[in-house]
C-alpha cells in the first residue's frame, strides 16, 4: 500500500516535474511538508505572481507547470492570472487545497466552494469523488493542460493526501497521450485551391503560430504567394517575423479600421488565432464585402468562434508547410519597405523623456533573440512599431488585458529558458499590480531587465475616459516610488533621471543580459503623451 501523496508525487515525476510554484496555505501543508528534494518549491508572495511566474515558465518550456493554490483565498486571488494563462495558451496543472473531507458538509473555516470560483477559465476542473482518485486526476490534468494549452485544476481535500491506496489498482488515466497526427490531408488541397483562385490573398497570424517551425513554414508560404502578413490585434505573442519585408503591421481592433485594412483582399488566411479579435464595439459589418476567410488553428475554441467560410483544425506548422508545397507560385511586388522609425532626439533641457525615446534606445541595443515582455498599455503601439519581434517568443504580452502579468511572467520566462535574455517593459501602474514578484525574481536569480515607464498615473485609462467625453475620477499616484519598492523586495534598482543616463546604463547592462543572474529594475520617468489610436 502507498499514500495518495506518494502516488501523486510519482505521477509528477513521471511527467518530468521538478518544481512547484506556490504560496503556502494551511490546507496544503499535508502535501507540501517535507517536499522531496527532487521537487523545488518556487515561492511567490501573492497568488497572482505565483500563476504569472508559472505561466512564463510554461511558455518558455512548452510543457505544463505545476501550481499549488490555497483554497478559496488562493484560487480567488489567482483567477485573473489564470484567465491570462488560458488566453496566453500556457499549460498549467493547478492543485487547489480544500478543507478536510470528513467535515466539509459542516462548512468549517476555510472550506471553499471552488468548482465555479475560476469561472470558465480552466480548461478542465475535477474534484475527485474519492481520495483514491486524486493521482489519476492529477495525471489527467497534465494531459488536459497540454492538449488544451491552459490551466487544469484539481481540488484536493487536505486529508486525502494521507489516505492509503493500492498501487495494484492502477490509475484511471493513461501514462502518455499523443496528439492526433494533424496530417494535413485533403484540407490542404482545398485551401490551396482557394489561395490559387484568389486575386489578392492576405495572411493574419496569431499567438498559436509562435514557434520556429510555424515561422519558417509561413515565410515559405508568403514568399511563394506574395501576400502581406498582419499580426492579430492584442496578440499575446508574435506569429511571424516582424522584420520580414512582407510584414504589414498589427491589425486594428475596431471594425471600421479593420474593414479599411482588409479592403481590396478577397481571401484572408488566418493562422494560429481566431478571426477577428476586437476591442471596443462598433456597429457595422466586421469585414469588407467580398472577403472570404479561412482559419487554421490547433485550438478548436478558436475555430468555433471565428467568422469564417472554412475552419481547419490542424497544427499550423505542419499545415502551412504542406500548403507552401501545393500552392502555385506567383510574382507579386514586395510591400513598400516600411518607413524606418524617425530618429528620436533626446529631450531638451528640463524636459521629461517620452516613451518613444526609451523604446528607440532599447531598439538600438537589444539583441535579435531577446524575449520582450510588454505591459505598457498607453504606449504599446509605439513599442510594437519600434521593437518588432525578430525571433519566436520574441514578444510576450498579457492577452487577457488584465494588469500584473508582465512582471512575474518575465521572471518565469527567464527561469524556464536561461539561454535567452529577457527584458520587460512595464508601465508603473502595471508594475504595481505584481510588484512583489520582484522578490521572487531576485530570490531565484532571474536575470531580467525591468524597464518601468513611470508617469504616476493610469495614462491609458485617462485617455479612454477623455475619448468618452468624461473626466477621470481617480487621482494620479506620482508619489509612488517604484525604485524604492524594488529595493525593498531585494531587487537591484536604478532611478534614471536623464536620457544620457539611460543610454549609459543600457550600454552597460544590455551586453550582460544573456548571462545575468540578478534582476535589475530601471525606474524611468516619462511624460504622459497621447499615442496613435488602437
Amino acid at each position: 500500500m502507498t499514500t495518495v501523496r506518494a502516488a501523486t508525487l510519482g505521477v509528477l515525476r513521471q511527467c518530468g516535474v521538478d518544481r512547484v510554484f506556490g504560496n503556502p496555505g494551511s490546507t496544503e501543508i499535508p502535501f507540501l511538508a517535507d517536499l522531496p528534494d527532487d521537487l523545488t518549491f518556487v515561492l511567490g508572495l501573492h497568488e497572482g505572481s505565483v500563476v504569472g511566474m508559472a505561466t512564463g515558465y510554461a511558455l518558455a518550456t512548452g510543457v505544463p507547470a505545476v501550481v499549488n493554490l490555497h483554497t478559496t483565498a488562493g484560487l480567488g486571488n489567482a483567477v485573473g492570472a489564470l484567465a491570462t494563462a488560458r488566453v496566453s495558451r500556457a499549460p498549467l496543472v493547478v492543485l487547489v487545497g480544500q478543507q478536510d473531507r470528513r467535515h466539509l458538509a459542516e462548512e468549517p473555516f476555510l472550506a471553499g466552494r471552488l468548482d465555479q470560483l475560476a469561472g470558465p477559465y480552466p480548461v478542465w476542473l475535477d474534484q475527485p469523488v474519492r481520495a483514491q482518485d486524486v493521482p489519476a486526476a492529477v495525471r489527467r490534468a497534465w494531459h488536459e493542460a497540454a492538449a488544451h494549452r491552459g490551466p487544469a485544476i484539481v481540488v484536493v481535500p487536505m486529508d486525502d493526501w494521507t489516505v492509503e491506496v493500492d498501487p495494484g489498482l492502477g490509475l484511471a488515466a493513461p501514462v502518455t497521450v499523443r496528439p492526433a497526427g494533424y496530417a494535413p490531408g485533403p484540407a490542404v488541397d482545398e485551401v490551396a485551391g482557394l489561395l490559387d483562385a484568389a486575386t489578392s490573398p492576405v495572411l493574419v497570424v496569431g499567438a498559436g503560430a509562435d514557434d520556429r517551425a510555424s515561422w519558417d513554414a509561413l515565410v515559405d508560404l508568403v514568399d511563394r504567394i506574395g501576400a502581406p502578413v498582419w499580426q492579430e490585434a492584442f496578440g499575446a505573442r508574435a506569429g511571424f517575423p516582424q522584420d520580414h519585408p512582407r510584414f504589414a503591421g498589427h491589425l486594428p481592433a475596431n471594425r471600421t479600421r479593420l474593414r479599411s485594412v482588409l479592403a481590396g483582399h478577397d481571401l484572408a488566411l488566418v493562422v494560429g488565432t481566431a478571426a477577428f479579435r476586437q476591442y471596443v464595439y462598433e456597429s457595422g459589418p466586421l469585414l469588407p464585402d467580398g472577403l472570404a476567410v479561412v482559419v487554421v488553428s490547433a485550438d478548436p475554441d478558436e475555430l468555433h468562434r471565428s467568422r469564417a467560410a472554412l475552419a481547419v483544425r490542424a497544427d499550423p506548422a505542419t499545415f502551412c508547410a504542406a500548403l507552401a508545397g501545393r500552392v502555385a507560385p506567383r510574382d507579386r511586388p514586395v510591400l513598400p519597405r516600411r518607413a524606418a522609425p524617425v530618429a528620436e532626439p533626446p529631450p531638451g533641457g528640463g524636459e521629461p523623456m517620452r516613451a518613444t525615446q526609451v523604446f528607440a534606445a532599447l531598439a538600438e541595443r537589444l539583441p535579435a533573440d531577446v524575449v520582450l515582455v510588454e505591459e505598457t498599455p498607453s504606449s504599446r503601439p509605439d513599442l510594437q512599431r519600434l521593437l518588432p519581434a525578430r525571433a519566436p517568443r520574441g514578444f510576450v504580452s498579457a492577452a487577457m488585458g488584465g494588469l500584473g502579468f508582465g512582471l512575474p511572467a518575465a521572471a518565469g520566462l527567464r527561469l524556464g529558458d536561461p539561454s535567452r535574455p529577457v527584458v520587460a517593459v512595464l508601465g508603473d501602474g502595471s508594475s504595481l499590480y505584481a510588484i512583489q514578484g520582484l522578490w521572487s525574481a531576485a530570490r531565484y536569480a532571474c536575470g531580467v531587465l525591468y524597464v518601468v515607464l513611470s508617469n504616476g498615473r493610469y495614462a491609458v485609462m485617462d485617455q479612454l475616459t477623455e475619448r468618452f467625453g468624461g473626466t477621470p475620477p481617480w487621482p494620479a499616484f506620482e508619489e509612488v516610488d517604484v525604485h524604492g519598492l524594488a529595493r525593498s523586495f531585494g531587487c537591484p534598482s536604478r532611478r534614471i533621471r536623464t536620457h544620457a543616463e539611460l543610454v549609459a546604463v543600457l550600454d552597460e547592462v544590455v551586453p550582460t543580459l544573456a548571462d545575468r543572474t540578478e534582476p535589475l529594475l530601471l525606474d524611468v520617468p516619462v511624460s504622459s503623451v497621447r499615442h496613435a489610436k488602437t
